[in-house]
C-alpha cells in the first residue's frame, strides 16, 4: 500500500516534529513532575487519544471527498502544501517562546488523561496540521484512501504514545535538559519552519 520512501518520509517528519519542545511535550512533563509517572504517562496517552479522533475526522471526511470528487482532493493536497510553508515562514519569523512550564492544578492520573483529551481534540492547529499533513501522503492509485489515512494516523498515534511515555520514564535527565529549553526555543521556530517549507516544497514539485 505504502511504498518505503513514503512511509520513510512520513515516519522521519513525524518524529522530528516529536522532537521539538511543543505544548503537548511541556504538559506531559508538567502533569508527570505534579503527579509522577502514571499521571505522565496517562496524559501522554490523552495526546494520543485526542489525536485518533483528529485521525478519524480525516479518514472519514477526506474519503469521502475524493470519493465525490478527485479534483477536489488535489485541491486539498495542493492548499495543503501552501498551507504547510506558510506555516513555515510564520515559524521562521516568530520570537522564541518562554520554554518554562505550563502551570497546571494538580489532578489524578485518569483525570488528567481525560482532560488531555479535548485539550488535544479543540487545538484547531492540530486540526489543521492533519489537513494539510496527511492527505500529502496517500496515492489513491495505491488502494483504500481511508486505510491509507487511518494507517498512517495509527502510526501517528502510536510514535506519539511511545515518545510521550519515554519522555515520562526518563523524566530525570529530561529535567537537567529543561534548564537548556531557552537554547532550544531560540532554535524551535527555525528547525519546525524549516520541516514545514521542505514538506510543502516537496509536495508542490510532486503537482508539477
Amino acid at each position: 500500500m505504502f511504498d518505503l520512501s513514503t512511509l520513510s518520509t512520513f515516519v522521519a517528519v513525524v518524529l522530528g516534529l516529536f522532537l521539538i519542545p511543543g505544548p503537548a511535550v511541556l504538559l506531559v512533563l508538567s502533569r508527570t513532575v505534579q503527579g509522577g509517572r502514571k499521571t505522565g504517562i496517562l496524559t501522554g496517552l490523552g495526546v494520543a487519544t485526542g489525536d485518533f479522533v483528529h485521525t478519524l475526522f480525516a479518514s472519514v471526511g477526506l474519503s469521502a471527498l475524493l470519493m465525490t470528487s478527485a479534483l477536489a482532493f488535489n485541491v486539498v493536497k495542493i492548499v495543503g502544501a501552501v498551507y504547510l510553508v506558510y506555516l513555515g515562514v510564520r515559524a521562521l519569523m516568530e520570537k522564541p517562546s518562554d520554554p518554562s512550564l505550563p502551570k497546571t492544578a494538580s489532578v489524578t492520573p485518569a483525570k488528567a488523561f481525560f482532560q488531555a483529551i479535548p485539550a488535544e481534540v479543540l487545538n484547531p492547529k492540530t486540526a489543521l496540521f492533519f489537513l494539510a499533513f496527511m492527505p500529502q501522503f496517500v496515492h489513491p492509485e495505491h488502494g483504500s484512501t481511508f486505510v491509507q489515512f487511518a494507517t498512517l494516523g495509527l502510526i501517528f498515534v502510536g510514535l506519539s504514545s511511545i515518545y510521550t511515555t519515554l519522555i515520562v520514564l526518563s523524566i530525570r535527565p529530561l529535567g537537567r535538559m529543561v534548564k537548556r529549553l531557552s537554547w532550544i526555543a531560540r532554535w524551535q521556530g527555525k528547525i519546525i519552519g524549516t520541516i514545514f517549507i521542505s514538506l510543502g516544497l516537496k509536495v508542490a514539485t510532486q503537482h508539477r
